[in-house]
């Protein structure tokens, strides 16, 4: 029926009817409508009430119809249509019967893929969405308008995210959002016996599917994941935190017999140590220490124990040892005190040694030497159960053994001498030393020389019966109980004798040691010298003789070559305090977490705009390393074309990383975005831009490896920025962007054929990716190679296919982009000489106006005039959407164009009038009519 308010309505209108079909021996019903032989059909069929959830403001319509080949009937195919029109209508109530045309809006034109001939069915499926819808229900209505039509079903759906149990947090059952609010976020329970610092979050995308979780919950403390729930531990294990581990095995010598352990005690005679972690094993006391022994060094005063360690330490390395003297007077012993020294202590000794000095000579001293460990007190000093102990004599000065420092002859007579001889230090009055004395005659030969020997107990003596005349030579030694004095005192006394023999001696030595200090001090003068001179030829001669030379050449380190991934982020990271950071808005969800942006307000700076990449709770160290070694690798670069690292928190339990805000996003999709706006003079500055970052990262020997118009971003003065520097990047979210071979993913489309084939990653494969990111710019984000599937790309390439100039390229730069995909990597342009030819096509705009060949059957990749399987166009509407300018089929149905005989008729001027503005849409519709026409042009001299 038709209805338009008090308007009558026009035209021949007839009902839609249900109609008993049979298929393949089954029979169902349908909505059939055929009147083809009249003109200006308008025939609506209209669905009851349908109720809407009230979160889902968006639904899919799934239609499944059959349309009627107009060549099937005789005569009328030039009225006949093959297309059927999808409209609806919200409302807060059911209106019963009433219908009003006015108040339906439309959705989309359907044409089928496959049409009914004659002998031959074919059901078609086509799925439309239903968006914004915000009453309490709708209705959807189709429109005829001359067409042999069967509606078979119409299923109408909304999408969910299932509910699901995630990393131990139940989310519900979630309606997915708009087109507009591609994410919504949903809160999470914990499972029982399961918590989370922060509230658990996960995003469903407008597909209904999860997205990345935030706010980990992690079971309790004695409690383990199993299977999505929270288990007690086991006797005999424990978990003393909150995490994601499992429960542990009870450590060594420690054990725990209940269900749900947090920690294991120690086992009877075992212990743990006050600054032991309460997870850790038990230990039990040393035994005693083992083979004391004692070496006396009497020439230096002191006395050296050693010992070798204890046999059992009880399972602890931290054995410490202390010294204890006792001092014995026969039977009775006190301590030494504070008199007697030790080196370097006698307490907590780490090494089985130590040196005593200070003694006392002619007493009896014992040594105790103790084992001590962490938990000796504790277990009540159980280290000297089998103590040592040493007893030793030794006789031993304080410090220097006696030295006999002055000979005198105190009196004399013709047979006889009187001498007397001074000791040094003085000896005690308890010490027995005793004194040897021996002398010969001065002139006496050698061979046969007779010595006399007294034993005196007192440092003088009184030598008799000697020869008138005759001179002779004295030598006194101190003898301390047994052990004898290395030092003595000779001296010659005579008869009147001549003292210039003593004084040529001196003079002689005073003259050697004069030379040599005359030697000493030129060899150090020259030194010095030649060290003042390399001085003065340093940094100042090496860095200011030439400009290049002021600042050194600096390379990149590679972040996984440090042992400790940690140093390399401290080394190359500014570290921010995160009360500096204050986050505003979720701009993004990242392969490790939730990408904000947010503000930067460190000290002594003026607040700036920041990007803010966190990482996710609950993740693993190695998840941590990965996500901060990117920051390892922009933190060494510094360049006006490169993103700029702000700093990183890594000593707070949130780890993120701060990056410069880039306002306008990805490359790729602002130049979708702007389509056709952007001048190509505008265009080859962004790509000079690129080009100067990438020629910094080829001085700094960085190979970036994955350079694409994606991980290019703009800021607000169109200026663009080289980033996503991580190593373990998600190429693409389809999976046919990547190549996998042994080594990992590789963005085909984006890399050269030798990275490809053999992982030959060069500064020349980045100029080839170059390449590539030039034809994106000028093809304002067109995908390269379209559609093609990778294998197709990679048989393409090697076999010499380059992709074809984009819309109005200017020659020069398509010039420039074969140079860049020469299969030959040697040939290929480096990125300083791809900058200095940029910068001189932008000192002469006048040099971009030559544009380079273009065929729009190859360079936009437009469709043939025929579908799939060879038939034309079966309505402007499939053309459109062939051409991704379905947004513009509206304006082609009021403007009455609705067959592709009258597109192929349509001029420039024709498409502005209609509502296309925008440059871009302009060209690409123009020159896919001009493409349409060419075809068509061709297909008729083959029928000839």
């Amino acid at each position: 029926s038709c209805a338009d308010e008090s308007k009558a309505c026009a035209g021949v209108f007839v009902m839609w009817e249900v109609v008993q079909r049979t298929l393949n021996g089954s029979q169902f019903y349908t909505y059939s409508i055929c009147n083809v032989e009249e003109r200006e059909q308008d025939n609506w069929l209209r669905t009851t009430f349908i109720q809407r959830h009230p979160l889902a403001s968006r639904v899919f319509v799934e239609l499944k119809f059959i349309v009627r080949d107009c060549n099937s009937f005789d005569g009328a195919s030039l009225i006949c249509k093959e297309t059927f029109n999808l409209y609806t209508s919200e409302s807060d109530a059911d209106v019963g019967t009433t219908f009003r045309k006015s108040q339906f809006k439309k959705v989309a034109t359907i044409a089928p893929d496959e049409i009914t001939g004659k002998n031959e069915m074919h059901i078609n499926t086509e799925t439309r969405v239903v968006d914004g819808l915000s009453r309490k229900g709708f209705y959807l209505a189709f429109q005829d308008i001359g067409a042999c039509i069967a509606l078979l079903s119409v299923r109408v759906f909304y999408k969910t995210c299932p509910g699901t149990v995630q990393n131990l947090a139940t989310f519900p059952e979630t309606v997915a959002g708009a087109e507009n609010q591609p994410l919504t976020e949903v809160s999470g329970v914990c499972v029982d016996n399961a918590a989370s610092e922060e509230l658990p979050r996960i995003y469903c995308t407008e597909e209904g599917k999860w997205a990345v979780q935030v706010g980990q919950c992690q079971c309790k403390p004695g409690y383990e994941e199993v299977k999505d729930t929270c288990q007690e531990c086991r006797p005999g294990s424990f978990k003393a935190e909150a995490s994601s581990d499992a429960c542990e095995p009870c450590p060594a010598n420690t054990d725990t017999l209940e269900h749900g352990a947090v920690l294991c005690a120690c086992k009877d005679g075992f212990f743990r140590a006050p600054t032991d972690p309460s997870t850790g094993p038990c230990s039990g006391p040393p035994s005693a220490p083992r083979d004391l022994s004692a070496v006396p060094q009497p020439s230096v005063g002191r006395l050296i124990l050693s010992w070798t360690p204890p046999e059992d330490t009880g399972g602890r390395n931290d054995i410490t040892y202390s010294v204890e003297c006792q001092r014995c007077d026969g039977v009775v012993c006190h301590p030494c005190g504070e008199r007697v020294r030790y080196e370097p202590a006698s307490m907590k000794l780490t090494e089985a040694r130590v040196s005593v000095s200070e003694l006392e000579a002619h007493l009896n001293y014992t040594f105790i030497v103790e084992a001590h460990s962490g938990v000796s007190q504790l277990a009540g000093e159980r280290g000297l159960y089998e103590s040592t102990y040493y007893f030793i004599y030794f006789f031993l000065y304080p410090l220097n053994p006696p030295q006999i420092t002055t000979m005198r002859l105190v009196g004399r007579t013709s047979t006889s001498l009187a001498l007397s001889w001074d000791v040094s230090p003085r000896p005690r009055p308890q010490l027995n030393i005793r004194y040897k004395l021996t002398y010969h005659k001065k002139d006496d030969n050698l061979d046969k020389t007779t010595y006399t020997v007294l034993t005196l107990d007192k440092n003088s003596a009184q030598i008799k019966d000697l020869a008138p005349g005759t001179a002779y030579l004295f030598r006194v030694q101190a003898l301390v109980s047994l052990v004898s004095c290395r030092c003595v005192r000779l001296t010659l006394f005579s008869l009147p004798g001549n003292p210039s023999q003593n004084y040529t001696v001196l003079l002689v030595a005073a003259v050697l040691v004069a030379m040599m200090l005359i030697v000493v001090s030129a060899v150090l003068f020259f030194r010095r010298r030649k060290r003042n001179s390399h001085t003065r030829q340093g940094p100042e001669d090496t860095y200011f003789s030439t400009p290049e030379q002021l600042k050194p050449l600096k390379t990149y380190v590679d972040p996984h070559t440090y042992e400790d991934p940690n140093v390399a982020v401290l080394k190359f990271a500014t570290e921010i305090h995160p009360s500096h950071i204050t986050k505003q808005k979720v701009i993004g969800a990242g392969e490790f977490g939730e990408v904000y942006r947010g503000i930067l307000k460190a000290p002594g700076r003026k607040e700036v705009a920041v990007a803010i990449k966190t990482l996710k709770p609950g993740y693993t160290e190695k998840q941590r390393q990965d996500f901060l070694s990117e920051a390892s690798i922009m933190g060494q670069f510094s360049h006006q074309n490169i993103i700029r690292l702000e700093g990183v928190v890594t000593k707070f339990k949130h780890a993120m990383i701060v990056t410069e805000y880039m306002e306008n996003g990805a490359l790729d999709r602002y130049l979708r975005d702007h389509d056709g706006e952007i001048s190509s003079f505008q265009l080859v500055g962004m790509l000079r831009g690129i080009a100067a970052g990438m020629k910094y990262l080829s001085d700094m020997s960085y190979v970036h490896r994955d350079l694409a118009a994606r991980n290019i971003l703009v800021n607000n003065n169109m200026e663009c920025k080289v980033s996503d520097f991580g190593l373990s990047r998600v190429l693409e979210d389809d999976p046919e962007g990547t190549y996998t071979t042994s080594g990992g993913k590789i963005p085909i489309r984006w890399t050269a054929p030798e990275a490809i084939a053999y992982r030959k990653f060069t500064s020349a494969s980045d100029v080839w990716s170059f390449g590539i990111v030039m034809w994106e710019v000028m093809a304002f984000g067109e995908r390269p190679y379209w559609d093609m599937s990778n294998h197709e790309v990679m048989k393409a390439i090697n076999e010499a296919f380059r992709l074809p100039a984009p819309m109005d390229c200017p020659s020069a730069v398509y010039q420039l982009m074969l140079q860049c995909w020469l299969q030959d990597r040697a040939k290929r342009p480096r990125f300083g000489d791809i900058v200095s030819l940029l910068d001189k096509l932008l000192r002469s705009p006048e040099s971009l106006k030559t544009i380079a060949d273009f065929d729009p059957r190859v360079s936009i990749r437009l469709p043939s005039t025929s579908g799939s399987d060879g038939s034309p166009f079966r309505s402007v509407s499939e053309w459109l959407e062939s051409i991704k300018m379905s947004q513009y089929s509206e304006n082609f149905t009021c403007a009455g164009i609705v067959t592709m005989e009258q597109v192929l008729q349509m001029k420039t001027e024709d498409i502005k009038n209609i509502g296309v503005r925008l440059p871009g849409h302009l060209k690409r519709i123009a020159y896919s009519i001009l493409g349409l026409k060419d075809q068509t042009s061709t297909l008729s001299v083959f029928a000839v």
